[in-house]
């Protein structure tokens, strides 16, 4: 009789014991897959912009690299990059940049090639900074003639 009772008594607590396990269990589960959701909708809204943002792009922009299929250039992008930052080489401010540096030279640090023509630059001296509209050309023998369309100078913060 004791051992039908301590059964019991077992059997109940192991079946009480396993409920609240798997009870426990379920709502780690559903709040898992709650954030899965979550996560997976802001996924969808970073790509989302991410497309915006590429829009104006060079890479993203079919009728622009049509432009230049007669170049064999396997990153037309990188390209145009690298031919720019070459104009940081020289020795002082960047000829592209038209502010003089205040606080070293005046030299392009981020661009953004848009379309086939137009380029948009970030430049800066360490302490000054600012940003660039160029328009550029590439010319048969693969240089480019890069000419700065508008600029801008932001005043430091006092």
């Amino acid at each position: 009789m004791y051992l039908f009772i301590f059964s019991v008594l077992f059997i109940v607590f192991q079946y009480v014991n396993s409920k609240k396990y798997f009870e426990s269990e379920a709502k780690k589960l559903a709040s898992a897959e709650k954030e899965i959701k979550t996560l997976k909708d802001s996924i969808q809204s970073v790509l989302m912009q991410n497309a915006d943002l590429q829009y104006f792009s060079l890479e993203n922009n079919e009728d622009a690299l049509s432009y230049y299929d007669n170049l064999n250039i396997e990153n037309l992008s990188t390209y145009i990059q690298d031919k720019l930052i070459e104009t940081n080489e020289q020795k002082g401010d960047n000829p592209l940049v038209p502010y003089a540096g205040m606080n070293g030279p005046m030299k392009i640090n981020k661009i953004q090639v848009l379309n086939h023509k137009w380029i948009l630059a970030d430049f800066s001296d360490g302490r000054h900074w600012g940003e660039l509209f160029i328009n550029y050309e590439i010319k048969p023998d693969l240089s480019i003639d890069f000419t700065r369309t508008s600029h801008f100078l932001y005043p430091i913060p006092q």
